[in-house]
């Protein structure tokens, strides 16, 4: 997943971006407004039809976040022990500077106390409170670093209690559903409640709904987000401003584990590439990040300032497609497979008829594919769910889904391993799985002689099920 911004947003670009391998683009709409977000979206979906690949296209919800009024371009460099003004910014165009930092926040000086540490970006530069006035508070800083664009103010824990969604959020919500949006990414989730909150405003045929782990509440409440919501994001960048920093990779194994048992996909992100914003080369430390995200187990990756306002967008994306595509050879998907199986065996006892019968269907699909040395498992899906279901396994077999809709193929773009492809709308069982297996034949996904597992879903009492295995040698 690709965040798109400036330095990424013409259409060229964007088709560098799909060839290069992002699956899905991400619209961070607390950065400017929002018809720049639905300009970004429609070139997206252009890119994607002269590519011919389904792009999944999910807008980021600002949230009760803080933020500054925006440096000049091209940023500004603090310096350890300089002097900086905090304001609130007073005006929609005030800006920031080396020496004043204006922020989005009318209370700001209520909130502030002499001593307090005051986190800016993704907390790489921290401000030390010395004195509060009546128009500003004066700080030192504590730590350097470089500042661009409109950078999150962390104030001390506990000073806020902004609930989300925002107002502002359910007015970018409106306008992000209306320009047709496949997945809405909802920031400083505490609670299950605020994905519920968001649903209730998209319907239940709404856009994908990604919650974002970056608060301690919502790590304590983690089963039950996970359960409610589509996909999860480890937001690591403000889940390591809230949370103690050594704390942050046992929390994304854990994340990870959690949404792949659930069968919803999961995406890492922040600073997984971050040198790559200036530099034509990651570190070696962030190429073993982006390794150890795939070990872990992890859906999706996802690249913010690298791609939104990085120098060379195109070249970050194929770097973490070398990345990744390497990580996977030595990945253990044996192991993997043999572990969730036992997990869900044992955690079955009290879960719905739906919830059994798709583990069962799923865990038997995964063994026979791996036995025959299939080709191909073909999941035959009206919601995702089925393609979902077998992903959580990571089987070695390619996964195609076929779905009658567009915006479940764009959803699964986050889906681990799954190549989505729109098909017609048939009525049996029989007819699903013989058009399936032949558009995979006459695209050349799979050839005469070779034995494809085919996965179809029906509609459930409470949920989708996946109720029908079918292994095909295609003759």
């Amino acid at each position: 997943m690709a965040t798109i911004g400036p330095a990424s947003d013409d259409p060229a670009t964007l088709r560098g971006l799909i060839e290069a391998g992002m699956d899905a683009a991400r619209l961070g709409l607390a950065h400017g407004p929002v018809e720049a977000s639905v300009g970004r979206l429609h070139r997206v979906r252009a890119a994607a039809a002269t590519s011919r690949r389904q792009i999944g296209i999910i807008a980021d919800l600002p949230g009760p976040k803080i933020r500054a009024g925006a440096y000049p371009e091209g940023g500004i460099f603090l310096v350890e022990g300089a002097t900086v003004d905090l304001a609130p910014r007073s005006a929609a165009d005030e800006t920031s500077s080396a020496e004043r930092t204006v922020v989005d926040h009318a209370n700001l000086l209520a909130d502030l106390r002499a001593g307090d540490l005051v986190a800016l970006g993704d907390g790489g530069v921290q401000l030390a409170v010395v004195e509060v006035g009546d128009d500003k508070a004066v700080s030192i800083v504590r730590s350097g670093g470089r500042l661009q664009g409109r950078p999150g103010v962390n104030l001390p824990p506990g000073r806020l209690s902004a609930a989300t969604p925002t107002a502002e959020d359910m007015l970018l919500l409106e306008a992000m559903c209306e320009a047709g949006v496949d997945g809405i990414a909802v920031s400083f989730v505490r609670h299950a409640d605020d994905i519920r909150a968001v649903r209730r405003a998209t319907g239940p045929d709404g856009p994908m709904l990604v919650a974002k782990i970056e608060t301690k509440t919502a790590v304590d409440d983690i089963e039950e987000i996970i359960e409610t919501a589509d996909a999860v994001m480890v937001a690591r960048g403000d889940l390591g401003v809230r949370l103690p920093l050594e704390d942050v990779p046992h929390l994304q194994k854990r994340i990870i584990k959690a949404g792949v048992s659930y069968g919803r996909p999961v995406i890492t992100a922040t600073q997984m590439l971050e040198s790559m914003v200036h530099a034509p080369t990651p570190t070696r430390a962030e190429v073993s990040d982006v390794a150890n995200a795939v070990f872990d187990g992890t859906s999706a990756v996802m690249l913010s300032g690298e791609t939104a306002i990085g120098h060379d967008p195109v070249g970050v994306v194929a770097t973490m497609s070398r990345i990744t595509e390497r990580a996977e050879r030595e990945f253990d998907y044996a192991g993997w497979g043999a572990t969730l199986g036992i997990q869900q065996a044992a955690g079955m006892v009290d879960a719905p008829a739906a919830v059994r019968i798709t583990a069962a269907i799923t865990a038997a699909a995964w063994r026979a594919a791996a036995d025959s040395d299939a080709a191909a498992i073909i999941c035959c899906t009206n919601t995702g769910a089925t393609a979902r279901a077998i992903a959580r396994f990571r089987p070695t077999a390619p996964l195609l889904a076929y779905t009658p809709s567009l915006q479940v193929a764009r959803h699964l773009s986050v889906a681990w391993g799954v190549d989505a492809i729109a098909s017609e709308q048939y009525a049996t069982a029989d007819e699903i799985v013989w058009f399936a297996v032949m558009d995979a034949v006459g695209r050349g996904l799979v050839h005469r002689g070779q034995i494809v597992v085919v996965l179809v879903g029906s509609p459930g009492d409470d949920e989708p099920t996946t109720d029908v295995l079918r292994m095909v040698r295609i003759r």
